[in-house]
């Protein structure tokens, strides 16, 4: 008889040959395993063991399960207790790309093809929010300039907004995901796609970043709705009878001329220079460098006070932005090395600067996501010093690989003590894209140390993000077995059709749930049929995942998650 209170966790893609192979099993004791392979036929035996500890008080030990015995390529399973896992692979690393292939996917169907009415948009003043925590909009908005054409780019999430911000940051992970490897050769027209867009959003004549097309929500006079206010299809809001869900409201960072908050300027400056350093048209990439310098110019790094990145700025509250200055630069002088421009050594001081500014003020707080890009800053930044050989700069490539060892350092104490080996804070937002930010990280760290000691955690994280977690759920859509079914995503759910490669931010805090998940939006399906929630017995340690598509604190995707995902995916494809 099965024992229903066992269960299996492992990474629903798999593993290369040498790659380290963990698996984990939730049971009342340490029991015996099997792997099997796909015919049935056993490879071979073992014990569970060490308990590495209590999830909840159902499952109060979880066990490791060491798979390191598998190395020939094949499909896989483990069966333990009457219960039988996902199956798995073993295979070379290049195996990666299907899945990172489905995520491209996921940013093929995020693209704005709808929104006409974005070709000539008006600009407005910031709105006023009824409280620092919301975006409900008093009174009304303020027209100030336009038309402006900002068509194009990617939603951003489940919704139909779109922020320079977010942008700038996947586009860069997208360009350096074709410089460091990745061959999908659809890459390099989705990257470009995300470029277009940065270019329509900086007005080079007027030195004005644009942030932002639309509004979350409407004003507490009920007078006008914004884009959260509806679930709809994005081809419906041309006709919306709705005024600023026809006519999309855009937002500037600063006044024309006026310095850009710094964060914005390095990400957007590094987009740039990224396509610079793989555009084989050498006038083509010139012009983009000269792009990416004059944004990277702009930047604001005194008195600098709030950052800049959505209206509110309670959606993406970040408040770190050295590292994105230092990434600015950085890629702005290796792209200035590969064309010979002699400003190469004055991006590389620049970078060097903040890097050592960063490393004064921000180090020992966060890892490799969308608030803090260090990690891939320190990476390019030493190959820039080596490259050059330069000296007498505030911050010396040693101190960088140390920077990045101290980031994984942060992953690996939080896995010490966790029964699934996280390394990301799970009863927090961004559960999932710090997990594959930590494995890009172990990468990215070997890359520049030669040190091979963090792989084995970088591939855990990926693991746990892929079904090796307390719910045995891969938070990639349409990759693993038991992969995310109901996200909190529109057009998936009106459409039927299935979101493949959309990465959600799944395990939250299980204080958001507390008082439900509310009623279905008006056309929103239900998600799953049943509403049952079949993973509310893994709820523990301070986290809860729920899929459902009511669920936007676990279950809403977004390009920042599936381009760090990507990225993740593509350095480790090379190993």
């Amino acid at each position: 008889m099965a024992d229903t209170t066992a269960y299996i966790r492992v990474d629903q893609v798999g593993f290369a040959p040498g790659e380290a192979k963990t698996a984990y099993l939730m049971a009342d004791r340490p029991l015996p395993f099997t792997v099997v392979d796909n015919r049935g036929r056993t490879m071979f035996r073992g014990t569970a063991g060490p308990d590495l500890g209590k999830w909840n008080d159902t499952y109060r030990h979880v066990y490791r399960l060491d798979l390191s015995r598998l190395r020939h390529p094949g499909t896989y399973r483990i069966k333990a207790g009457g219960q039988t896992s996902p199956t798995f692979t073993i295979a070379p690393p290049i195996a990666l790309t299907e899945p990172a292939a489905k995520i491209m996917t996921f940013f093929g169907g995020q693209r704005d093809r709808w929104h006409k009415t974005d070709r000539a948009a008006y600009v407005y003043d910031w709105p006023t929010f009824t409280g620092p925590d919301t975006d409900q909009i008093k009174g009304d908005l303020t027209k100030i300039g336009g038309p402006v054409d900002v068509s194009g780019g990617w939603f951003d999430a489940g919704d139909y907004l779109k922020f320079t911000h977010i942008l700038a940051y996947v586009d860069t992970l997208l360009w350096a995901a074709k410089r460091d490897g990745a061959i999908d050769p659809r890459l390099r027209g989705e990257a470009g796609h995300g470029l277009d867009f940065l270019d329509k959003m900086w007005d080079e004549t007027s030195k004005t970043l644009y942030i932002q097309v639309g509004i979350g929500a409407g004003n507490e006079e009920g007078t006008f709705a914004g884009d959260h206010d509806i679930w709809r299809m994005p081809e419906e809001d041309d006709h919306s009878s709705e005024k600023y869900i026809r006519d999309r409201p855009v937002f500037r960072a600063a006044a024309p001329g006026q310095p850009i908050s710094p964060n914005l300027a390095g990400r957007t400056a590094a987009a740039f220079a990224l396509a610079a350093q793989v555009e084989p048209d050498r006038a083509r990439a010139r012009a983009l460098l000269e792009k990416g310098a004059s944004v990277y110019a702009m930047a604001k790094t005194e008195n600098v006070g709030t950052l800049v990145t959505s209206l509110p700025h309670a959606f993406y509250p970040e408040s770190v932005w050295r590292d994105d200055m230092e990434l600015g630069g950085a890629e702005l002088a290796l792209a200035a090395l590969r064309l010979g421009d002699r400003r190469a050594g004055e991006w590389l001081r620049a970078s060097a600067h903040w890097a050592a500014e960063y490393l004064k003020h921000d180090a020992g707080g966060d890892t490799f996501n969308l608030y803090d890009v260090s990690a891939l800053g320190h990476t390019d930044l030493v190959k820039a010093i080596r490259k050059t050989g330069a000296g007498r700069l505030p911050v010396t490539d040693r101190q960088l690989v140390a920077d990045l060892k101290a980031q994984l350092d942060i992953g690996a104490a939080r896995a010490g003590k966790d029964p699934f080996e996280a390394g990301a804070a799970y009863d927090q937002f961004d559960s999932v894209p710090h997990a594959f930010g930590l494995a890009a990280t172990s990468r990215l760290y070997r890359s520049v140390s030669g040190d091979r000691s963090y792989d084995d955690f970088g591939t855990r994280q990926r693991g746990w993000a892929l079904g090796a977690n307390a719910w045995g759920v891969s938070f990639v859509s349409g990759v693993g077995a038991n992969a995310i079914t109901c996200p909190h995503y529109q057009m998936s759910n009106i459409t039927g059709r299935p979101p493949t490669g959309a990465v959600v931010n799944g395990p939250n805090s299980a204080s958001l749930f507390e008082g439900g998940l509310g009623g279905h939006m008006d056309r929103m399906n239900p998600c799953p049929a049943s509403g049952l929630d079949r993973y509310a017995p893994f709820t523990g340690r301070g986290s809860r995942f729920v899929d459902d598509v009511r669920s936007w604190q676990a279950s809403e995707p977004a390009d920042d998650f599936a381009a760090v995902a990507l990225y993740a995916l593509t350095l480790m494809s090379r190993d």
